[in-house]
């Protein structure tokens, strides 16, 4: 499950963790990294079937259910990744600066493998922002971000973390690292 993950990385060049599949135990973790490469976007990363199952959301998560973000399904990353923050050289796969936005936990509704294999996966997430019910939905026909990806929307459900608006740009509104409180740009002057 990680062949591509390991193909696109000069782990002697990169700071990335190479990790293994491994088999996780206890709660279901996740993670948002905040990602400045070509352009910033968010990968969501959900812990399943012993990896971190990744999607690149260009917008950022929105608590708004009327906001309909694209999730753009990438490769499989190491469990290890979840704490991962810092730069990956110019000129690697993903070269940028990296940011630990959220993280927490995870729970699906129903069976987790099944609603991912149908495009239709229904979770709640216990972050240290990011909170409630949401799904990922496949969307049919359409080409990814990037050639032979497959979209996906994630949306917030409606429940009494929803927030409508302006108030729903959680991402313009906590802009910084939950691992270590740091910008950006002092990510990037750290040279991690």
């Amino acid at each position: 499950m990680l062949e591509k993950y390991k193909h696109k990385r000069k782990f002697d060049e990169t700071p990335e963790p190479e990790g293994v599949q491994s088999t996780g135990m206890g709660p279901l973790r996740f993670v948002v990294h905040k990602h400045r490469a070509r352009r910033l976007h968010y990968d969501l990363r959900l812990e399943m079937g012993g990896v971190l199952k990744s999607w690149a959301v260009p917008k950022g998560p929105s608590l708004d259910p009327a906001s309909r973000r694209l999730a753009v399904h990438v490769e499989d990353h190491p469990l290890e990744y979840a704490d991962f923050e810092g730069t990956i050289p110019e000129g690697e796969y993903g070269g940028g600066t990296v940011m630990v936005w959220d993280r927490g936990y995870w729970q699906p509704v129903g069976d987790a493998e099944e609603g991912y294999a149908k495009g239709n996966l229904k979770f709640s997430l216990r972050g240290e922002r990011l909170h409630g019910s949401w799904a990922l939905v496949r969307m049919k026909g359409r080409a990814g971000w990037e050639q032979g990806k497959e979209n996906w929307l994630l949306i917030k459900e409606r429940d009494g973390e929803a927030r409508a608006g302006a108030e729903g740009e959680i991402v313009l509104r906590m802009p910084g690292s939950v691992l270590t409180g740091r910008s950006m740009e002092e990510i990037e002057a750290a040279g991690d």
